[in-house]
């Protein structure tokens, strides 16, 4: 369980929870193990004095040697236990055995509703005890009974029990602990099983987020869904303005264009001029917005190897005098996470201009690397054409720049493969090439293909040049 998860939340508030509540309960069976002890003590003396009262009641002689109590520990010196009878001036009568050596005194304490008296003092031997102190009424005078169990044994009991019950709660937090975090994982499955979904979504695996969830998080599944259902309406319905925008557009500057063409004066001149500029905006921006649109459709990723090896097939039928060398890559390389339309442009784009501008010889790679946006696809075009200088290689991105009016084309296709590795934020770099001529690097992002995960480093070739060969 990462830090941050709800499934760590949930642990350690419960075992903060646990901990609490076992410790708590250790301490309240505790007091209540000492409680039911020490009643037990005070019931028993009750029951000695009880005891020796009607002895002496039936002996009527406080000093008669059959005055005794049968419990042995009263016959043993310093056990904690003793019994005393003293007459009205405190003189000792009659004793325990276990009391020789030892001056007991009377209770202090004043009696309650039965005539008891009871306090806890300290022997001369260190040991704690609680004393039970009763009169008894004779002719020959009033008497006292005093009678002190062991309290220190009953401490000791105490002790040992709370210890002995936090060893066994502390068992049973641990093992309610691990059950917590057992019952949080298996919570949290219907939650990593949605975020499986949506990835497979985003990776282009599925359409829409499948499966059976709780109660709970259904309906986000459902919002998900209505969200992937909204956003494709919304992107047919920008197509279809950018449609009709492009049609409402495009005629009207024809006529105006047309219009001053056929006037030879300056109006005509601004005319001519300005409508230029209006076309080139409107064709920037609507390409922009087709783009976007395109783009922002969730779901879609394509096989970059199949477009590349189709693309170098086409590539060799139109320049039949080209070498184009396509290296195949591994079958583990990650697919393009896009739609294969935009790819064909990219790739067309930037090898039909390798065609164009090289003396014989195109190489093409394909291939992929770990970056800091992660895992990104790596297409390497290059020629051994004249190549770019660092000035031209910034100049020529620039829409409808050409370095050389005589090669037929408009300008734009560099342009347009930057505005989509933009917008898919990519990159796009122009290099010098090892053949002599230009280099083009593009990265784009990825999507797992038929083989799976990509490959952590930079994919290995193996050179295969025999199919262009024989499409040429």
């Amino acid at each position: 369980m990462r830090k941050g998860s709800i499934a760590a939340s949930l642990f350690w508030l419960t075992a903060g929870f646990l901990v609490l509540a076992m410790m708590t309960t250790g301490y309240l069976l505790s007091d209540l193990y000492s409680r039911a002890l020490d009643t037990s003590l005070s019931e028993t003396l009750d029951f000695h004095v009880e005891s020796l009262a009607g002895a002496l009641l039936d002996t009527r002689d406080p000093q008669d040697p059959g005055i005794a109590l049968a419990d042995p520990r009263f016959e043993r010196p310093r056990s904690g236990w003793y019994w005393i009878i003293r007459d009205d001036a405190g003189r000792l009568v009659n004793l325990s055995t276990s009391v020789v050596g030892i001056d007991l005194q009377g209770v202090s304490a004043s009696a309650d509703a039965l005539g008891r008296s009871t306090e806890v003092v300290d022997d001369p031997f260190g040991t704690r005890l609680r004393v039970v102190e009763r009169s008894v009424t004779l002719e020959s005078g009033r008497y006292a009974i005093t009678v002190a169990g062991n309290l220190t044994e009953i401490l000791e009991l105490v002790e040992d029990f709370r210890g002995q019950a936090f060893i066994v709660l502390g068992a049973v937090g641990v093992m309610l602990t691990i059950m917590s975090a057992i019952v949080a994982r298996i919570a949290m499955r219907p939650i990593s099983r949605l975020s499986t979904a949506i990835e497979q979504v985003r990776e282009g695996d599925a359409a829409e987020v499948s499966g059976t969830y709780p109660t709970e998080i259904a309906p986000l599944a459902e919002e998900v869904n209505e969200l992937l259902r909204s956003n494709a309406q919304i992107i047919e319905r920008a197509r279809n303005q950018v449609g009709n925008l492009a049609h409402g557009l495009k005629t009207p500057i024809a006529v105006l264009r047309n219009e001053a063409v056929a006037q030879k004066d300056g109006l005509a001149d601004v005319v001519t001029s300005e409508t230029e500029k209006m076309s080139s905006l409107v064709s920037t921006y609507l390409e922009r917005a087709r783009l976007a649109a395109r783009t922002s459709v969730v779901g879609k990723k394509a096989d970059a190897s199949m477009i590349l090896q189709r693309l170098t097939r086409v590539m060799g039928k139109i320049y039949p005098g080209i070498d184009i060398a396509f290296d195949t890559p591994d079958a583990t390389l990650p697919w393009f996470r896009g739609d294969e339309a935009d790819l064909e442009e990219v790739a067309g784009n930037l090898l039909d201009n390798a065609c164009k501008w090289s003396r014989g010889a195109v190489e093409v790679r394909l291939g992929s690397e770990r970056g800091a946006k992660g895992t990104q696809l790596v297409l390497a075009i290059e020629d051994n054409g004249p190549g770019l200088s660092e000035e031209d290689a910034t100049k020529v991105l620039r829409r409808g720049v050409r370095l050389d009016e005589k090669t037929p084309g408009t300008g734009l296709g560099l342009d347009i493969v930057k505005e989509l590795v933009d917008v898919y934020g990519g990159s796009l770099e122009l290099k010098r090439s090892a053949l002599g001529g230009l280099l083009v690097e593009v990265r784009l992002p990825t999507a797992p293909g038929r083989a799976g995960a990509a490959s952590p480093g930079l994919t290995h070739f193996r050179r295969n040049t025999s199919q262009e060969a024989s499409d040429r």
